[in-house]
């Protein structure tokens, strides 16, 4: 299974999903993490532009851990079998963790999202 995260400084679970340009995409057997690699798309392919398909990096993904996102995408994510995962944990190890543990704290997404 791949769980992806959203962190566009490379460090943290960032916002805005849909224009991040950089993902953590984390390998897991089991319950485990076997391993991380960074996903980084060109803007063009982003959630935000692509507007259908999302990255192609992200193909096959179980969820999106990420710190923000609007309820449009959401619902494009679950048409597409991923699960739309907003959280306020800020670290991405303990965010995948937490989802895998089913301790992850959730928000909603944004009712209201526009475009800035």
């Amino acid at each position: 299974m791949k769980i992806a995260v959203t962190s566009q400084d490379r460090l943290t679970v960032t916002g805005h999903a849909g224009r991040c340009q950089r993902f953590w995409v984390y390998e897991v057997e089991g319950q485990r993490v076997s391993g991380r690699a960074l996903l980084e798309v060109p803007l063009g392919e982003t959630f935000h532009e692509s507007h259908h398909a999302g990255p192609p990096g992200l193909a096959g993904v179980a969820a999106l851990i990420t710190g923000g996102m609007g309820a449009g995408l959401a619902a494009r994510l679950q048409r597409q079998g991923v699960a739309p995962v907003v959280t306020s944990e800020t670290d991405p190890d303990r965010a995948v963790a937490g989802y895998l543990d089913g301790s992850l704290a959730r928000l909603e997404p944004h009712a209201g999202h526009g475009h800035h």
